[in-house]
């Protein structure tokens, strides 16, 4: 079994953030061509890497609502009409590359709609159940996930991997991409993705790999270079609640963050499938929601903006039909360039070994206050996650331009400040 190398980390992304883009709801026409008057604008508002939803043609066979889910592929090589042409993508991408924007698909290896060709020409592709027909996926427990529109592959079949692996190749190829984003990569065994990287790696050394998946096996093998973070995720929207506090933060940074030896988390206040299932972020946080934003740009992971977060959208997106995120205002927008340009201007912030550890100062249930240093550089970070006033009690001197309201901070040991609730301060 081949081994990918360690630390494989494209020196591109060191400081990057990531914003997804859903093409169907981002504007009300739904193409590539509507969304490419957006480019510069995101790109002004510091974006480095777009994240595309599945651009592949959607089954229509078990299909749910009017017009499926992105997550229904009928087939890997081809457009979804409805967002444009292959010309159109291709376009989009060049003009996101003159920018200096890069670009990464979602890719969907799990599964595919049933009406892929290969249903009919290669069903030894997919997985069969006890009656020999053709499965929606299980989990790893062999149970039945509801995801009734689509068929699980069959990673046991080697031509099935192969076919995969070299359908990778053409579109990383044909659209001059500069990375994946693997859907539901976990459920996809571990072998897989060390030839499939391992040959996508060989092609273009320095593309960007992300998986869907918590399993710390996918970065510290090399294999990945970025991990989701549910688990901090479901954290935030406790605090944000009332039903935890600062204290489950620091307790995931003691048990969890030290299983990441190398790699960087991937962290967000929404998504699509958060946004569309749970709630905007404005709907499940409340108030708390910018807050959040803050500490999500500042912890040592990369940072995730969803479409429409910079409007703000306060409303969740239908995931099976059209709807439309309505920009207009992009009131937002200001607030996530800062904390963006920030990341990006200061080496404390970068990811992976690139960046510097957090180290918690002034311990406090209530207020997450954070350093992180690199060399001569540091960032320091203050949040009330609470909806109460609370005091600050500085446990050092302090000192910097705060990154909001350009103010010069001068901290002594022993001082106090108050910060209101949901309030941060960022101190460069």
């Amino acid at each position: 079994m081949t081994q990918a190398p360690l630390n494989i980390w494209p020196a591109w992304s060191k400081n990057i953030n990531i914003y997804e883009v859903n093409i169907r709801q981002y504007t009300p026409e739904g193409t590539f061509n509507a969304f490419s008057v957006h480019l510069k604008r995101l790109r002004d508002m510091d974006v480095d890497v777009l994240w595309f939803m599945p651009i592949f043609p959607i089954s229509k066979t078990k299909r749910k609502g009017s017009l499926g889910s992105y997550y229904s592929v009928s087939g890997y090589r081809d457009i979804n009409p409805e967002f444009g042409s292959k010309k159109d993508f291709k376009k989009l991408v060049k003009s996101a590359h003159d920018l200096g924007l890069r670009v990464i698909i979602d890719w969907v290896p799990n599964h595919t709609g049933w009406d892929h060709e290969w249903i009919h020409k290669r069903p030894e592709f997919y997985t069969l159940n006890r009656d020999g027909h053709i499965t929606e996926p299980l989990d790893n427990q062999g149970q039945l996930l509801g995801w009734e529109d689509v068929a699980e592959l069959n990673y046991d079949n080697t031509s099935m991997r192969e076919t995969m692996i070299a359908e990778m190749l053409y579109c990383m190829a044909e659209y001059n991409l500069d990375g994946f984003r693997q859907d539901m990569a976990m459920l996809v065994p571990m072998d897989f993705w060390e030839e499939a990287n391992r040959r996508l790696r060989a092609v273009k050394q320095d593309i960007l790999l992300i998986a869907e998946s918590e399993d710390h096996q996918h970065t510290t093998t090399g294999l990945f270079n970025i991990i989701y973070c549910w688990s901090m995720h479901h954290i935030l929207n406790q605090i944000a609640q009332g039903k935890q506090d600062v204290t489950a933060i620091d307790k995931w940074y003691q048990d969890e963050y030290p299983k990441l030896t190398q790699g960087a988390y991937l962290f967000f206040t929404s998504n699509h499938d958060e946004n569309s299932w749970s709630g905007s972020e404005i709907e499940r946080m409340g108030e708390a929601h910018q807050a959040f934003a803050v500490l999500t740009a500042t912890l040592n992971g990369v940072p995730l903006i969803y479409s429409g977060q910079e409007e703000p959208m306060p409303q969740r997106l239908k995931f099976f039909d059209k709807d439309d995120i309505g920009f207009n205002h992009y009131a937002y927008a200001d607030f996530y360039s800062k904390l963006l340009q920030l990341k990006h201007r200061n080496p404390a912030l970068w990811n992976a070994f690139y960046g510097g550890v957090l180290m918690r100062i002034s311990p406090h249930n209530h207020i997450f206050a954070f350093q992180r240093k690199s060399d001569n550089n540091t960032v320091t970070v203050i949040i009330n996650l609470s909806h109460q006033l609370q005091i600050f009690n500085a446990d050092r001197d302090i000192a910097g331009e705060e990154v909001f309201t350009q103010r010069m901070y001068n901290i002594h040991t022993g001082d106090n400040i108050r910060m209101q609730p949901w309030t941060y301060l960022i101190i460069q």
